[in-house]
């Protein structure tokens, strides 16, 4: 197995791009170095500057390289479609043009890469980790967001040759075990791949295991992340929004938590998965004191079991 761990700005608050304490993104790319990771994700659209320029000379001073762009958004409304194309075109046309890594035998797309998620639904956001109470699209909106996706795919692969990767994500309408099998049967394998989070996975209520190895066929990037199991059951009794959730700890260093990284290691190795893992701890930007301390021992731990 041939892996590159890389990082996100989420590991220091940074998912709501209009939150006025979000730290600078040269700080994100400062500690990322420090922590000892080759590269990172860009972030939610917005955050770093779509100046390409600018970026790769930050980029190449720290020695770093980007793995992928973001989009992070409402993917159902129809009236949203303009606006996904537009932050398709502007990301891709910034990451593709940004340093890159060296890339490895077996892996199945180079990178960079486009992570897609569903966002923005307060129905749902309330909902995050409660398959049995979460509501479901209508035929027609999922058919519309199923219509989102392949044109966000499509535009990224035909214009830029990025790999889109839809990765599901708690709070959004691809989260949940039915939803993922739904989106497998809908988007083909030409069109876009995923992206598996070992977090999200258990926090919907799947055995992030098996589920890594159910989508083996489709998997074309991970993220890890890790679960206070304690936090998590007390917040799964509450009213709270996922991103609420985050910022009273749910999200822990790699390690600390309840998912099983040795066996997802063994896993990751059984099916011959190749190329880039990205850590994630989404945590309120007001504790970024911590986040470099946080990404370095989740990296750390990461080193210690294979990775």
């Amino acid at each position: 197995m041939t892996i590159t761990i890389t990082t996100a700005p989420c590991c220091w608050g940074v998912d709501d791009v209009n939150n006025p304490n979000l730290p600078a993104w040269e700080r994100v790319f400062d500690e990322a170095a420090a922590a000892g990771y080759g590269g990172l994700e860009l972030g939610p659209y917005g955050y770093v500057p779509l100046d390409h320029q600018r970026v790769a000379r930050a980029l190449s001073e720290r020695n770093l390289f980007i793995v992928a762009g973001t989009i992070f958004d409402d993917l159902v409304s129809p009236d949203n479609r303009q606006n996904l194309l537009r932050q398709t075109d502007e990301i891709c046309a910034v990451i593709t043009r940004l340093p890159q890594p060296e890339q490895v035998d077996g892996q199945r797309f180079k990178t960079p890469y486009l992570t897609v998620m569903d966002w923005g639904h307060d129905e749902r956001d309330y909902a995050a980790g409660h398959p049995e109470r979460a509501p479901r699209l209508s035929d027609e909106d999922w058919a519309g967001m199923v219509a989102n996706i392949k044109a966000i795919a499509e535009l990224a692969r035909d214009k830029y040759g990025v790999r889109a990767v839809i990765h599901p994500h708690a709070g959004g309408y691809i989260e949940f075990a039915d939803e993922i099998e739904r989106i497998a049967r809908d988007v083909p394998a030409e069109t876009a791949g995923f992206c598996l989070d070992a977090g999200h996975t258990y926090y919907a209520g799947m055995d992030p295991v098996e589920t890594l190895r159910r989508y083996a066929d489709r998997l074309d990037y991970v993220h890890f992340k890790d679960i206070d199991q304690a936090v998590f059951e007390r917040v799964l009794g509450e009213r709270i929004r996922f991103f609420e959730a985050c910022a009273q700890g749910v999200m822990c260093p790699i390690g600390r938590g309840i998912v099983d990284y040795p066996e997802v290691k063994r896993t990751l190795d059984e099916i011959g998965y190749h190329g880039f893992i990205t850590v994630e701890q989404e945590r309120d930007p007001l504790s970024v004191a911590g986040s470099l301390e946080d990404v370095k021992e989740s990296r750390d731990y990461l080193r210690s079991v294979g990775f």
